[in-house]
């Protein structure tokens, strides 16, 4: 009796929990939408009077000190930053971006055509806040690429540094990219996780040697598992490391398991010091079924495995992943950031996913 009254406050005290997180979630996306919008305004202002020749530099300058000496409780407008606000306003009112907002259906009217003068910010630029789209425009020269991390970091939650590491790790291209690498299991089984599980994972902060163990990398990742499930993405918990499982009286390990809240799956981690081999997916399959018959709860999914090599041969990976319908994938590590150019492509498979 005294487990069925505690349930029953837990699951009061949740709904209190509930109501108030949720209120405080809109009163900060109020007080976000109220930056832009001041932001967007006084970047369009500034914007006409440059454009107008009427402007230059010094002006701007001039402006800064006297909305300072006006008001000295101002904050953040400085030179640079009217300047951002100028970036924000021109980037997001250009016809190049409305072109896209009327594809992707970002708050903006089909066929609508705005004026520079008079254009009206998107609601869709609420997704993030003002400084995440200084970083993003200062950081991504393409269209594609701000609108993709708009939505990711919104997705993500991620602030200006998580932000940050994401662009310079190249997750655009990570979750853009087809992948040979997922089987035809996961794919089927969550048509949504092209768009969730990178192929190519950063550990740069692992300072990983030339030569190395799988348990020096895995004891690596442990002691810097912020840093990985960042990595990973947001969504994934971590629950153990060398996790056993027992099968016909004998000890199996498997390297790291999480739990994923969005799919509400485990996620199995085998990790790999050396290349891709095929024979790997079988051990990978092997540690699934034991997962989903004697560890996974009767209200979760199938259970999920990633393999995380040091190098990835694209060519066998297909072939090895071609008929395999256990939800499993092959992830390569990368130990030192490479600064590569971001490869433009279209985002129709992502707008829905990362919007709602």
């Amino acid at each position: 009796m005294t487990e069925l009254v505690e349930n029953k406050e837990n699951n009061e005290f949740r709904q209190v929990l509930e109501i108030i997180t949720n209120r405080r979630a809109r009163a900060s996306q109020a007080v976000n939408y109220e930056v832009l919008l001041c932001a967007w305004e006084v970047g369009a202002f500034v914007s006409r009077r440059i454009n107008d020749g009427g402007w230059g530099a010094k002006t701007v300058t001039e402006l800064s000190e006297y909305l300072r000496t006006q008001d000295p409780t101002l904050r953040g407008y400085g030179r640079r930053n009217i300047y951002n606000m100028v970036a924000l306003y021109e980037a997001y009112s250009s016809l190049v971006f409305q072109d896209y907002a009327v594809k992707f259906n970002l708050n903006l009217a089909k066929n609508q055509i705005v004026q520079f003068e008079t254009a009206q910010i998107p609601a869709f630029l609420s997704l993030t806040t003002f400084t995440n789209h200084i970083e993003i425009l200062n950081r991504c020269k393409t269209v594609e690429e701000r609108i993709f991390y708009i939505m990711y970091a919104h997705k993500e939650r991620l602030n200006i540094n998580e932000l940050r590491r994401s662009i310079m790790t190249d997750a655009f291209s990570s979750l853009a990219i087809g992948k040979p690498s997922l089987s035809s299991g996961l794919k089927s089984e969550y048509p949504n996780s092209p768009m969730i599980f990178k192929d190519e994972l950063f550990v740069d902060f692992l300072g990983l040697p030339e030569r190395y163990s799988e348990k020096r990398l895995r004891t690596g990742l442990i002691d810097h598992m912020k840093d990985f499930i960042l990595a990973l993405g947001k969504d994934f918990i971590y629950m153990d490391t060398e996790f056993p499982i027992i099968v016909g009286g004998s000890i199996f390990k498997i390297d790291l398991l999480f739990f994923h809240r969005g799919l509400q799956c485990l996620v199995a981690i085998e990790l790999k010091s050396g290349d891709f081999k095929p024979k790997d997916i079988g051990q990978l399959e092997f540690y699934l079924e034991a997962l989903d018959r004697d560890v996974k709860r009767s209200n979760e999914n199938l259970s999920i495995g990633i393999l995380l090599c040091r190098n990835v041969n694209r060519s066998i990976v297909e072939y090895a992943m071609s008929r395999s319908m256990s939800p499993t994938m092959v992830a390569e590590y990368k130990r030192k950031l490479v600064p590569k150019e971001v490869l433009q492509k279209t985002l129709d498979e992502f707008g829905d996913f990362f919007l709602y």
